[in-house]
């Protein structure tokens, strides 16, 4: 492909596109039909348990005082004036609009055993109605056969439904190995899971080409969330081997790092890294929060640096403009700076330039062809091409598996994708030659052909034993 795509390149890839997606929705993904009725009913029974347990706390019997038969534990500004109007708690964290928050975070954050079993209630009556129950609603004679859109969502990637495919449970460990212990590969079979790694950061800097970013990527040596978390956690040094210093890179990660690239801001940031460490939004004493592999604590550590809160934002009562902030959030403050101003500033330029095109045309064009146009916020303006684009290249590798599959006539076969990973199901005798055909097409071909691709691509394959379920043994 030239490096110019046009909008018939990108007509192309999404008439290609359905083809090849709409053999994988004919092929289906077996389940175990017998399985999701059984953990069906063991839920209905430990929900029951739970609001039991739950009916006879103070917190209930004031619920049900004042609610009386309109009482909804599922009803979120009913908790809230629960909790901060009748009881007076205070929020461990707070809505847009000041208000408290009574979202799944602020909530573990408050530690009140009463709180806990009211998430674990809608945890799992989730699990039970929208994902095991749509699995048997949905399968017909043992397979389900998820449908995967191209024509639905802006920024151009996918989507599924009937069932949705695509929102199966990842990050809670208890809901992922639930549902996906439901889902088999066909008789002597084993599914695969091909995942591209960081494929959203590799494509936003094929945008942007900030020179700092393209040596953390082109440098396997390097890691960009191991330097962050010594930045944010002010550690000289931190060896990801330990489970502990692992942890403060997952948090720099994934309560820092892609929050920033996805227009998030430092306040927000702090809030989620201290529930990464565990510590409250308050002041700190020594002995609180994760323990380090010394024996300290992380409070201790952040003591030990000069940070001994959470901290405040100190605002101007006539202008309501922020004057000072302090603690953590100070610190947060100056390494946000540091990200967008010193570490990654031509990223920090792109950005305002990228959004004043869009400003001034009303669209952006993508580097596959596609055209993002209509209005879009900042946020919005900086990220749909990069994840549409990230979603194409899964694409154009799907499409050319199901080519080569059809070809050499595999007997295994492309049964699901979830934007950034294609899940197979595998004949063990292919299963090398499968995974090798993976890697060339991945890394190898889809650079070929996409010229602009200027920053090499990784995938990680996930091996499922044969006959077993889609979780890890």
């Amino acid at each position: 492909m030239k490096i110019e795509a046009t909008t018939k390149d990108a007509y192309q890839l999404f008439h290609d596109g359905i083809l090849a997606l709409a053999r994988a929705e004919r092929q289906g993904i077996r389940i175990d039909l017998q399985y999701c009725k059984r953990k069906k009913k063991h839920l209905d029974r430990k929900i029951t348990y739970i609001h039991g347990k739950l009916q006879q706390t103070q917190l209930f019997r004031t619920w049900k005082k004042v609610y009386k038969e309109k009482t909804n534990i599922d009803s979120n500004p009913q908790l809230a004036y629960i909790l901060y109007t009748i009881l007076k708690k205070t929020p461990s964290k707070f809505t847009d609009t000041g208000k408290g928050s009574t979202d799944e975070e602020a909530l573990s954050q408050m530690k009140m055993p009463e709180l806990d079993m009211i998430l674990e209630i809608r945890k799992l009556r989730k699990i039970r109605d929208t994902y095991l129950g749509a699995f048997i609603r949905e399968q017909h004679d043992g397979y389900i056969h998820p449908f995967f859109n191209l024509h639905t969502v802006r920024t151009f990637r996918s989507s599924s439904d009937k069932p949705n495919f695509q929102n199966i449970p990842k990050r809670d460990e208890e809901a992922r190995k639930i549902c996906r212990r439901a889902l088999l590969p066909r008789p002597g079979h084993q599914l695969i899971e091909m995942d591209f790694s960081g494929i959203e950061v590799a494509i936003a800097a094929c945008y942007h080409k900030d020179p700092e970013m393209l040596k953390y990527i082109k440098d396997p040596k390097s890691d960009m969330h191991l330097d962050m978390a010594k930045q944010i956690f002010m550690f000289a040094h931190l060896d990801k081997k330990d489970p502990i210093h692992y942890l403060l890179r997952q948090a720099a990660k994934n309560g820092f790092v892609f929050p920033q690239f996805y227009g998030d801001y430092y306040g927000n940031n702090a809030v989620g890294l201290c529930e990464w460490v565990k510590l409250p939004q308050g002041k700190w004493k020594k002995g609180m929060g994760i323990e380090l592999p010394d024996g300290s604590h992380i409070a201790d550590h952040f003591i030990s640096k000069g940070i001994s809160e959470f901290g405040k934002v100190i605002k101007d009562r006539a202008t309501g403009k922020i004057v000072e902030l302090t603690g953590f959030l100070n610190h947060m403050r100056k390494v946000e700076d540091n990200f967008w101003n010193t570490r990654f500033k031509k990223y920090s330029e792109w950005k305002k330039y990228w959004h004043q095109q869009y400003l001034q045309k009303g669209y952006l064009k993508m580097l596959t062809g596609f055209t993002c146009k209509g209005v879009m916020k900042k946020n919005e303006v900086i990220n749909y091409p990069v994840q549409g684009a990230a979603f194409h290249c899964l694409l154009w590798s799907f499409i050319r598996l199901d080519e080569i599959m059809r070809k050499e006539k595999w007997d295994s076969k492309l049964i699901g994708q979830i934007h950034d990973s294609v899940i197979m199901d595998v004949h063990p005798d292919e299963l090398q030659h499968i995974k090798e055909t993976i890697i060339r097409v991945t890394t190898k071909e889809l650079p070929a052909a996409w010229k602009w691709i200027i920053v090499p691509l990784e995938v990680e394959i996930d091996e499922y034993k044969v006959d077993q379920p889609w979780i890890a043994s």
